[in-house]
């Protein structure tokens, strides 16, 4: 059975971008390398199929890639959460610079 490092390698990369991304909160950056995934992994599948990656190696990176999407998932429903309660600040002070504006201009009739 022969390794193929080069399959690995990109799959290692990707999850290294996926990473930083995360990292980064670059949600752009991530919605563009996830769709490298399927791309990324299906020559490496058809490799383990194939009998020409040993098992093992991409079964750690499949349990990496599963891990980050975890992540990536939990972060992004925090980050979902952050931008709806800035929204409702943003959203309470316009109803509030609104009360003010019809208060003060009543004040001067």
């Amino acid at each position: 059975m022969t390794e193929s490092p080069n399959d690995l390698q990109v799959l290692d990369q990707l999850i290294g971008c996926l990473a930083q991304a995360l990292s980064d909160k670059d949600w752009d950056r991530l919605s563009e390398l996830n769709q490298q995934v399927k791309t990324t992994v299906a020559p490496v599948m058809a490799r383990l199929e194939a009998g020409e990656v040993a098992v093992e190696p991409v079964r750690e990176r499949l349990e990496r890639l599963q891990a980050f999407c975890d992540e990536a998932s939990e972060r992004a429903a925090e980050a979902r959460k952050e931008a709806e309660q800035a929204l409702k600040g943003v959203n309470r002070n316009r109803n509030a610079a609104r009360t003010y504006q019809n208060v003060s201009g009543n004040d001067s009739k």
